[in-house]
């Protein structure tokens, strides 16, 4: 078990039913998933988004799925089944371990880190977070690092409103800027 999802049920748990909010154990927000998504040019070749899907692979791991345009649209002269970008969905212990490396390894060495922002939630509970380079993660070689590529993470909660939402993430241990 990761020492994430232990410090969720042993610390998160209760300061979130001590709150008075949740009467019972079950009805206490939680981590449902979590996904990460990086896109790139329509117009680059296949050994980007090959190397794209790997460093996401590398990141996770977990493997990528490459996602396809669903619709044409001439000004970014992209075409319906052109590739776009790749994506991968986090769930149960690899999510846990993911939040895990993301909160304690990677946001620490992103440049003049002074926290997440703590507006980017959605109105239900879910949170995202962009990301300018897929180096700032120890699992990828910034010097064999060929393109620099941001991703966009997408942290989805069962959380019914964005404060439970973001109490749950801060007590996680997401440095929220400002708190």
């Amino acid at each position: 078990m990761s020492i994430l999802k232990e410090k969720y049920k042993k610390d998160v748990v209760p300061a979130l039913k001590a709150t008075g909010r949740f009467p019972s154990t079950m009805d206490v927000p939680r981590l449902s998933k979590v996904v990460v998504n990086m896109a790139v040019n329509a117009l680059v070749e296949r050994e980007v988004l090959k190397q794209v899907a790997e460093d996401l692979a590398k990141i996770t791991g977990q493997k990528a799925i490459i996602r396809k345009a669903t619709k044409n649209i001439s000004n970014f002269k992209l075409r319906e089944g052109m590739a776009v970008g790749a994506k991968v969905t986090l769930r149960g212990e690899r999510m846990y371990e993911f939040m895990e490396r993301l909160i304690h390894a990677t946001l620490p060495r992103i440049r003049d880190f002074r926290g997440v922002s703590p507006k980017s939630f959605d109105g239900r509970g879910n949170y995202s977070l962009g990301l300018k380079e897929q180096s700032l993660f120890p699992e990828i070689e910034s010097d064999k690092v060929k393109r620099v590529q941001g991703m966009d993470i997408t942290v989805v909660t069962t959380a019914q409103n964005d404060e439970d939402a973001r109490e749950l993430l801060r007590l996680l241990g997401v440095p929220f800027s400002g708190a």
